[in-house]
């Protein structure tokens, strides 16, 4: 006979005792996935923002002198990027952060309307009942 390793209760005396616990194994390897996803949301945040903190407050105004010597459409290029540049590389890192979250989304299983949470939090209006 072939033995049955897929349910998720204790086995005792020949009886399963049902529980509503997940084998181990799965709980192990879904923890493994979601701190491995974090990692990855987390290191593209922090590279993002060390861009966005060099273009602002580096070229903005600890190189804007030395940036001075150059023009942008008649400015100087460090008043530009205290002015206008942090301003542009802010927005075009959004657009970068939401297509490189995609591609990690896909990686790990969770593209858009595809992940339903296993307990979904319940909403505070059905809670006043």
């Amino acid at each position: 006979a072939k033995e049955d390793n897929t349910h998720t209760g204790y086995h005792h005396d020949d009886r399963i005792i049902p529980t509503k616990q997940k084998p181990l194994d799965e709980e192990v390897a879904r923890q493994s996935a979601l701190s491995e996803y974090w990692r990855a949301n987390l290191h593209l945040l922090g590279f993002l923002l060390a861009i966005w903190f060099v273009v602002s407050f580096g070229f903005g105004i600890i190189l804007a002198d030395t940036l001075d010597s150059f023009t942008v459409l008649g400015f100087p290029l460090g008043f530009w990027f205290a002015q206008q540049g942090g301003i542009y590389v802010f927005v075009v890192l959004i657009f970068v952060y939401v297509f490189r979250m995609q591609q990690i989304d896909k990686k790990f299983g969770l593209d858009d309307g595809e992940y339903i949470p296993e307990e979904a939090p319940m909403n505070k209006s059905e809670d006043m009942s």
